[in-house]
């Protein structure tokens, strides 16, 4: 200890940090400055076993957060969220791309087979001879494959929303999860998700019926200002959908991570988003943007050439042969978007975990909890998805006995 500090008394002295990378590491700091004491009332961090203790109310040395997995456990950076989400797909390819694609891929096979059979009904239709009833069902027909694909497309989201929230928190404590581990843990709450589901179902559509009922009536009693009404009243319900949208994205981590239902769910992302507002909505409109980007860089040449292959290949005799000898190439497309769409969804709900993460810490403190579970790891202790053993409350550990390490 000698070596470490200058001759006299302790108190009558400065604290000097050892020198040399073997006992300080090469990447620690002092931030406050040798000899400057600790501020009041904020705790000194404690020293690390072989290091040489300092004298009381002096500073002790930058240490860095711990990083146990994907990110460190502190409020993360936007750089730090989309490479944690990036990091974290890329250890987990089978539950994450594995499962969007296979997601995205029953969703395109259903959206070809649908618009097949439009296409079919259209090809026969002739608007000069064709009669009431058969435009109505016409008409029907087509707002019926466009309803059925959007309710599927979104059911989808959501269930992949949720479902891919599960190894990326567990990417966090450098816990890898299969594919058979990934439905193990997510199973049981997949009718709550679907509850999820249908709750927001229900408040966008009678919030929509509502809106449209207050356009009617204002057209009809405003009638030469109708037209600026029927403006101002859409962009003010897309601003007031965008609003909620941000203030509800945190509720499918929420109920799959901390196993509440789906009201519970809504309320705690819209306190988590609460004075976090504008930086949630940044965050994922410019994960939106990039994902955009680069599905349709990749998917337009390939749709591209597709279709011309198959211009240029043959001359079909009518329109049915031409829709049969279509549908190999149409597949192909679809194929192909699909699994760039699904990449771009697990991405997504990577940072959408990630942001969650980041919003519990800044505001609960939840790395002190991340922080306790990766001890407890080290001891026997096991936690299948973060956040659990704290009982879904902060600091206040669950009674649950330790769990052993489920087989992906």
């Amino acid at each position: 200890m000698s070596g470490n500090f200058p001759e006299g008394k302790p108190e009558d002295r400065p604290w000097q940090p050892p020198s040399g990378p073997q006992q300080w590491g090469e990447n620690l700091q002092p931030q406050w400055g040798q000899g400057q004491p600790w501020p009041q009332g904020q705790p000194a961090p404690q020293a690390q076993p072989g290091w040489p203790t300092p004298p009381p109310g002096q500073f002790h040395g930058y240490q860095a957060p711990p990083k146990p997995g994907i990110i460190p456990l502190r409020p993360l950076g936007l750089g730090e969220i989309l490479d944690g989400a990036f990091q974290a797909c890329r250890r987990n390819p089978l539950s994450t791309f594995g499962t969007a694609i296979l997601f995205q891929m029953i969703v395109a096979v259903v959206t070809v087979l649908l618009t097949v059979g439009l296409t079919g009904s259209l090809t026969s239709f002739d608007p000069v001879t064709a009669s009431s009833a058969e435009m109505t069902g016409l008409v029907a027909s087509a707002l019926s494959v466009g309803s059925v694909l959007v309710l599927l497309t979104s059911v989808g989201v959501l269930i992949l929303q949720g479902v891919l929230i599960i190894p990326v928190a567990r990417a966090v404590l450098d816990e890898r999860t299969g594919f058979a581990g990934l439905w193990k843990l997510a199973g049981p709450r997949i009718l709550p998700l679907l509850g999820l589901g249908a709750i927001l179902f229900l408040l966008w559509t009678v919030s929509l019926a509502i809106l449209i009922l207050i356009l009617v009536g204002l057209s009809l009693a405003l009638q030469d200002a109708a037209v600026a009404i029927v403006v101002i009243g859409v962009l003010a319900a897309v601003a007031a959908a965008v609003w909620l949208n941000i203030k509800w994205v945190m509720a499918p981590a929420a109920l799959m991570l901390e196993g509440v239902g789906p009201i519970a769910a809504l309320r705690r992302s819209w306190t988590l988003t609460t004075g976090n507002w504008w930086r949630t909505f940044g965050i994922l409109v410019l994960t939106s943007i990039i994902v955009s980007i680069i599905t349709q860089v990749v998917a337009a040449p390939v749709s591209f050439l597709a279709f011309g292959f198959g211009s240029f290949t043959s001359t079909p005799a009518s329109t049915e042969a031409a829709l049969l000898e279509s549908l190999p190439v149409l597949l192909i497309v679809q194929a192909v978007t699909a699994v760039f769409t699904a990449i771009g969804f697990a991405f997504q709900a990577g940072v959408t975990a990630l942001l969650y993460v980041d919003l519990r810490i800044r505001r609960e403190g939840f790395d002190i909890v991340l922080l306790r579970e990766n001890e407890a790891r080290a001891h026997g202790a096991y936690s299948p998805i973060p956040g659990q053993s704290a009982g879904g409350q902060f600091g206040h550990p669950g009674d649950a006995p330790p769990q052993s390490r489920p087989g992906d």
